[in-house]
């Protein structure tokens, strides 16, 4: 409810699946891939598209291009900045819903299947046509701790200025 947006527009949306839904969707993944990918690689993609269906459920996120377009013809002068807002506020978005399940305990990641799945989640799942999927958020209790990463110094990402 409390997500900033440029204008105040609130084109972010999101659909969250449960049970039978959650793994319907994890499934349409799952068929899609196989289409594509290579055969010697299809058991390591698949024991990935595991993880995510033994999850508790999905969040998936959209915006509404029907707005974004309402944006561009009501304020013309930032017409080429409206996606560039819609990401920055879905990226608050994610990263309040994040923020939550980890407060709760739970784990989640953020994925990038669309737009291979778009066309079928829309259709089973009755998202209306201007709504654009822009990220897929399995959820759940962590199985493993997060694996450690490299990080760049931040005195190369970071300056500041008295």
């Amino acid at each position: 409810m409390h997500v900033p947006s440029a204008f105040n527009a609130q084109s972010s949306r999101a659909v969250i699946l449960f049970e039978k839904a959650h793994g319907t969707m994890w499934e349409i993944v799952r068929e899609e891939l196989r289409k594509i990918v290579p055969f010697e690689q299809l058991p390591k993609t698949e024991k990935k598209i595991d993880t995510f269906q033994a999850a508790y459920g999905t969040v998936l996120f959209y915006e509404d291009t029907l707005i974004h377009e309402s944006l561009k013809e009501r304020f013309p002068l930032y017409k080429e900045d409206v996606e560039t807002w819609s990401k920055e506020g879905q990226g608050m978005l994610q990263m309040i819903v994040w923020t939550a399940f980890s407060e709760t305990g739970l784990g989640a990641s953020l994925q990038h299947y669309n737009p291979l799945i778009d066309f079928t989640i829309e259709k089973t799942f009755s998202i209306p046509p201007t709504w654009k999927l822009i990220a897929q958020m399995p959820f759940g209790v962590s199985t493993e701790d997060p694996k450690s990463k490299s990080f760049v110094s931040l005195s190369e990402r970071l300056i500041v200025k008295k």
